[in-house]
């Protein structure tokens, strides 16, 4: 693997710390051996990176999201699988059934960094585009289904970003569903500089909502589905997790399910 710690944008650093490390302990809610096989190449302390309101907030998003997939894979076994802003992500790890097809979509200067730590599989593709703009899905293989995932790509997005990628997802794809991480205003207004691993990016959060209704009038061939906050999960597991989704209920991110 020749990854150097600057091919990594220092946002896609926090999950891939905090899963290596979720990793590692003695009785793991996830193993991504993926993020740890990146983490112990590029060989430097990422530790601030993984903080414990992150670490609860990463591996409970973690935990969310394959649930809801695997969901959908029941339901959809033959539908399109696509995770759109994938990152370093190793998603399909998490869900594959052994069948289903699946899409690892980003930015095309992403994606070449992707390469130096994945291959294409049989059913798991690389492909290069943007959220932004639909022309990368005319390399897709045509579908009656298509599965969306968004795990913490649209929190950096402005309003209009969103209503562009919404309206994209509908043109392009005739029946799906979007997996998405939303997060509140709260987080908006003040996340950046006071989110416990944020802070050490410059990364600046985007258009923040109360509810996924929010998303509708944008883009009205979506209804939502469900939507669920990662505190549901995060008070699961520790003491500071149950008083966390006490005092921040209105502050964490949540997984929202829209359908077209």
């Amino acid at each position: 693997m020749n990854l150097t710690f600057g091919d990594i944008e220092e946002t896609a650093l926090i999950p891939l710390a905090i899963k290596a490390s979720e990793s590692e302990r003695q009785s793991p809610r996830i193993i991504d051996k993926k993020a740890k096989e990146i983490i112990d190449a590029l060989g430097v302390d990422v530790s601030k990176y993984d903080p414990f309101l992150s670490h609860e907030g990463v591996i409970s998003r973690t935990i969310m999201f394959r649930d809801k997939l695997n969901e959908l894979i029941k339901e959809y076994p033959d539908a399109l699988y696509i995770n759109l802003g994938c990152g370093f992500d190793d998603k399909f790890s998490q869900v594959d059934n052994g069948k289903i097809t699946w899409f690892d979509v980003d930015l095309p200067d992403q994606i070449e960094k992707r390469k130096k730590v994945y291959t294409d599989r049989d059913r798991c593709k690389m492909l290069g585009g943007s959220a932004l703009d639909g022309k990368w899905t005319k390399n897709l293989p045509q579908n009656d289904m298509t599965i969306v995932v968004m795990e913490g790509v649209l929190e950096y997005f402005q309003k209009e970003q969103v209503k562009t990628c919404l309206n994209m997802l509908c043109d392009s794809f005739k029946h799906g569903y979007l997996l998405a991480e939303l997060h509140s205003p709260l987080l908006e207004k003040y996340g950046s500089k006071h989110h416990d691993a944020v802070k050490y990016t410059n990364a600046t959060f985007g258009w923040g909502t109360k509810s996924a209704e929010e998303y509708l009038p944008l883009e009205p061939r979506m209804s939502v589905i469900s939507e669920q906050s990662y505190n549901d999960e995060m008070k699961k597991y520790s003491l500071r997790g149950k008083i966390f989704a006490i005092v921040g209920k209105n502050f964490n991110n949540r997984l929202a399910v829209f359908r077209w």
